[in-house]
């Protein structure tokens, strides 16, 4: 009496954990238990006790008994919660608030558990020290022979973005020297800054930023551009992102007037300061506007480009000044975090010193090195 009790106990004991699990039954009549872990529409993943994570074709589903609650994401963006079943084919919802709602399979987008789902929402808004995606590039070059020159080209740039806002920092530094005979600097640009967006709509963001930048080819010691607007996004899809921008910026700069030179023929040589020469040169202090397009499109499986255009007028002193710069890149992937990566470059003063071009073109190439933090 007692085994036949026994073997009772843990028929029921069988019964009662397949009652309390999750159910499929497949076109081909086989059963799974376990727990509804995700769907995307077209696979379903179910963890079973024994089998570990188990992954069916979601068309290939018959029938679906779920204990717990899901969250059922449709093709009209809306989200259902509640214990799932099958009836004549369609997918039932037993939600709180809203009762039984009936969905086609075809229009399931996304299933999700608590579990999952909580995942989820926490990855759309990451705290400021998760969810950050960027990477460096670097680029190195050397000639010898009739010439002697080294060029180091490195750069960085960080993204933190969620559903809400977007946070981006960026630094890049050029160098580039001549040691034959007389050892000068061919090239050294190094620039930095950071911006924050905040979206308003689903097109329209608000912006502030901060930007510097040093060129020792046209004297500039410092610019400093503390810029706040709103931007536009005329497109903004997975593949393409195009915005247009337009704000004011505040403009604080300070240009030196180059070092001493000798004059050549004068025994002994004479040394020859500029006239206007001081320790810091030449300040200007000036409020700008900042107009501005950016374009991100994936070209392909591997290649990004990414394409920026800004222009920026003076307002409250010299009006018939402005500044310009157009940069043009590629990083095409070798392999998850490594890349490929081209950088076309060209910034424009109307005013800068007397001995200084009005422009500085760069081309850089090298490596990339992405991460996902």
């Amino acid at each position: 009496m007692r085994k036949v009790e026994f073997v009772a106990l843990i028929v029921f004991l069988g019964l009662a954990s397949a009652a309390f699990a999750d159910q499929i039954t497949l076109k081909n009549g086989d059963h799974l238990t376990g727990t509804v872990v995700k769907s995307d529409g077209k696979t379903l993943v179910l963890h079973t006790e024994f089998a570990g994570d188990v992954t069916v074709q979601f068309a290939a589903i018959t029938q679906i008994t779920t204990d717990k609650e899901l969250h059922v994401t449709t093709s009209d963006k809306k989200t259902l919660v509640g214990p799932v079943t099958t009836s004549e084919g369609k997918i039932e919802v037993a939600t709180k608030t809203g009762g039984t709602v009936e969905v086609p399979p075809a229009n399931v987008v996304l299933i999700r558990n608590g579990a999952e789902q909580a995942a989820y929402d926490k990855s759309l808004h990451p705290g400021l020290q998760h969810g950050w995606t960027g990477g460096a590039n670097v680029g190195f070059s050397l000639a010898g022979g009739n010439s002697e020159t080294e060029n180091l080209a490195i750069a960085f740039n960080a993204v933190h973005a969620t559903l809400d806002d977007k946070f981006t920092m960026y630094a890049s530094s050029i160098d580039t020297q001549n040691h034959l005979t007389t050892p000068s600097t061919v090239a050294d640009l190094t620039q930095g800054g950071f911006r924050y967006d905040r979206n308003t709509g689903q097109r329209l963001f608000g912006f502030v930023a901060a930007d510097f930048m040093a060129n020792a080819l046209q004297d500039l010691d410092l610019r400093a551009v503390y810029t706040g607007g709103l931007g536009y996004h005329a497109i903004k899809s997975d593949k393409t992102v195009l915005d247009f921008l337009a704000g004011l910026n505040y403009t604080h700069e300070t240009y030196s007037n180059g070092p001493p030179v000798t004059v050549a023929g004068s025994n002994p040589p004479v040394l020859v300061v500029p006239l206007t020469y001081t320790s810091y040169g030449v300040t200007n202090k000036f409020a700008a506007l900042t107009l501005g397009q950016e374009l991100m499109h994936k070209a392909g499986k591997t290649t990004v480009l990414t394409e920026k255009l800004y222009f920026f007028p003076e307002l409250s002193k010299n009006t018939g000044n402005y500044r310009g710069t157009f940069n043009l890149g590629t990083v095409t992937k070798i392999s998850k975090w490594l890349g490929w990566q081209n950088q076309f470059s060209d910034i424009y003063v109307s005013n800068p010193p007397s001995t200084a071009k009005k422009n500085d073109v760069i081309l850089t190439t090298g490596l990339n090195f992405s991460f996902v933090h």
